[in-house]
């Protein structure tokens, strides 16, 4: 059984939990404990904030609170997972957890990237008290970097989703809103449009403050002639999309169109080196080579780009020390940037599903004009 939103093509998700016992089995390890919510959420359906699926030899099962009883039944249903609910609270889970282990379980693995030092502590003295824990890493994550027809869907009806809303607002900037104001109104026409919510916190960096990359909303009005960086994302049944855009009111200053040009020329170059087989790093050096051609090499101060799906940022990471290559069913941003204090920043980002042939876009909103 598929699981199928709005619509939207099935994600054969009830064949991950298989996927994902091959993968356990090649790492010598007898149970997995996986804790980490996107992938929870990936490998069963459930979206609920606390929950915890222990892979064992005689099965599966999903420990959460009563919170969630109904809705876990309901969403391991739809998705077709064979998965036990056990349901406890918070304080009877470790009792819960140590009754469900049989005997020819003598190493578990829990996700490394998704315990804390205190759970890993209490694990081992609660939870399985009697058997060796092991950290692992991107054991579930490893299944999630290929998407499939129905992740891409969601990926890009979450991206068009943002397009529209950035096409229906532009003409709000003539009115000199705050930064914060803009975000918000984002945010707001996003969830109009049918999004669960935003992907991330909206950024909205207007004059000196989009020399920040990661700025955040202020109550500094948007003025005629300076770059706006808006950088934001929809969230569509659990999937992301992420998106840049530097747009401006009337014309650009002059001192900041040979940047926008150059980040444009740049970012173009990016997208036009991403293909299946092509080392992530390539991609970053593409973007560089550019942006340093143009004298701003010191002015690009973060990587290139990351992979998108249930998380914002995931694998693969499309940077200079990056060691992936980019396989078809990747789903990546490319977005250059450049940044100079006290005067403004220009970046500009779209979200590209790998192809053998080279890439697609999933966000299209135009790059080349004013409001």
């Amino acid at each position: 059984m598929t699981a199928v939103a709005g619509g939207l093509p099935a994600m054969a998700i009830a064949s991950r939990l298989e996927q994902l016992r091959e993968r356990v089995a090649g790492q010598e390890l007898d149970a997995l404990v996986v804790s980490g919510r996107a992938n929870v959420r990936y490998l069963t359906g459930f979206s609920g904030s606390a929950g915890t699926l222990l892979l064992l030899p005689g099965g599966t099962v999903l420990l959460t609170d009563g919170r969630y009883e109904t809705q876990a039944a309901e969403q391991l249903a739809a998705s077709g997972v064979d998965a036990r609910v056990e349901v406890a609270p918070a304080a009877r889970q470790a009792q819960v957890a140590a009754g469900l282990v049989t005997p020819e379980v003598g190493v578990v693995g829990l996700e490394a990237a998704h315990v804390s030092w205190a759970t890993q502590q209490a694990m081992a003295a609660q939870w399985f008290p009697d058997v060796e824990l092991v950290a692992t890493v991107g054991v579930v994550e490893g299944l999630r970097r290929v998407k499939d027809e129905g992740e891409i869907a969601r990926i890009a009806r979450a991206a068009t989703i943002a397009d529209e809303a950035l096409a229906a607002l532009r003409a709000e900037l003539d009115g000199a809103p705050t930064e914060r104001e803009f975000a918000l109104a984002l945010e707001v026409e996003m969830s109009r449009r049918g999004a669960d919510g935003p992907s991330f916190e909206t950024i909205v960096a207007s004059g000196p403050n989009s020399a920040k990359p990661h700025h955040r909303p202020s109550n500094r009005p948007i003025a005629p002639g300076e770059p706006v960086v808006v950088d934001f994302g929809a969230k569509v049944d659990g999937y992301c999309s992420d998106m840049t855009r530097t747009v401006w009111v009337d014309e650009l200053a002059p001192s900041m169109r040979p940047v926008l040009a150059a980040v444009a020329a740049s970012q173009a170059a990016g997208v036009a080196a991403v293909a299946a087989g092509v080392e992530a790093s390539a991609v970053d050096r593409a973007c560089r080579r550019v942006i340093g051609d143009a004298g701003w090499a010191d002015r690009f101060v973060h990587g290139t780009g990351h992979g998108v799906g249930l998380d914002i940022h995931e694998a693969p990471s499309v940077a200079s020390t990056s060691l992936d290559t980019l396989r078809e069913g990747h789903v990546v941003t490319v977005e250059p940037g450049v940044y100079l204090p006290g005067l403004g920043g220009v970046r500009i980002e779209d979200t590209v599903v790998v192809t053998e042939a080279g890439c697609y876009p999933l966000t299209t909103a135009p790059k080349d004009h004013s409001d």
